[in-house]
C-alpha cells in the first residue's frame, strides 16, 4: 500500500512518471512503475528514489543499469500505481490511454509547483538561448496541453508554445519559458543534475 498524505511528493511522482515513466505487469502479480532518467544527472536519479520512497517506504526502489545505454531505470512495484496515476500497465501508450493531470493537482498553487518539476526535469531541458537562459517541456500528448499551460500560468509565469506536426501524424507540443527563466527554475526547484 503506498503512502499518499504527502500530495506535493505524490503530484512531483505524478510529474515524474507522466515525463519518463511507464507501467508494466511483467510478472502477471504487481504492477511495475519504472521511471528512466540519464545516468549523468546522479542527483536527479537520488532525488525521484528518495521521493518514490516516501510514497512507498515498505516497497523495493531498485536502479536497473541498461545496457549499452548512457541510462538507468528506477524502478518500484505496486499494486496501487495505476490507480494513483490514472493510467493502465497493458492500456497501451500514455498518449493512447489520454492521461491527464489530476484535477486535485490543479487547485493547489503547491502540486502544480512540484508535478511541473517533475514534469521539466525529465521530460524538459534548460539551456541557454542568445545567452538567455530557457525552460523547455515537449509533449506529444495532446490532453496534457491545457493543464501544463494552466500549471505554468498558475505559478505566475508565462510559456510560449509550439506545435509541430510530425511525419506520423502525431503533433508534438514544445513548451518554452523565455521570461524570468531563472526565476522559474528556483521557484520551481528543478534539478537537472
Amino acid at each position: 500500500m503506498l503512502d499518499i498524505k504527502n500530495k506535493a511528493v505524490l503530484a512531483y511522482v505524478i510529474g515524474v512518471a507522466i515525463g519518463d515513466g511507464n507501467l508494466s505487469n511483467p510478472n502477471g502479480r504487481a504492477v511495475r512503475l519504472r521511471i528512466t532518467c540519464d545516468k549523468k544527472y546522479p542527483q536527479l536519479i537520488a532525488k525521484i528514489i528518495k521521493n518514490i520512497q516516501i510514497l512507498a517506504p515498505f516497497n523495493k526502489v531498485s536502479i536497473i543499469k541498461r545496457i549499452n545505454d548512457n541510462a538507468v531505470d528506477i524502478s518500484c512495484y505496486s499494486n496501487d500505481w495505476e490507480s494513483i496515476l490514472g493510467w493502465l500497465a497493458i492500456g497501451g501508450s500514455k498518449m493512447k490511454q489520454k492521461i491527464k493531470i489530476p484535477k486535485w493537482i490543479l487547485r493547489k498553487k503547491l502540486y502544480c509547483k512540484t508535478c511541473i518539476c517533475g514534469l521539466i526535469e525529465t521530460d524538459g531541458s534548460i539551456y541557454n538561448d542568445r545567452e538567455y537562459i530557457t525552460v523547455n517541456f515537449v509533449t506529444q500528448i495532446p490532453s496534457l496541453v491545457s493543464a501544463v499551460k494552466y500549471m505554468i500560468n498558475a505559478l505566475g509565469y508565462t510559456a510560449s508554445i509550439q506545435t509541430l506536426m510530425l511525419p506520423n501524424k502525431n503533433k508534438k507540443f514544445t513548451f518554452r519559458i523565455h521570461k524570468n527563466a531563472k526565476k522559474f527554475i528556483e521557484d520551481v526547484g528543478i534539478l537537472k543534475k
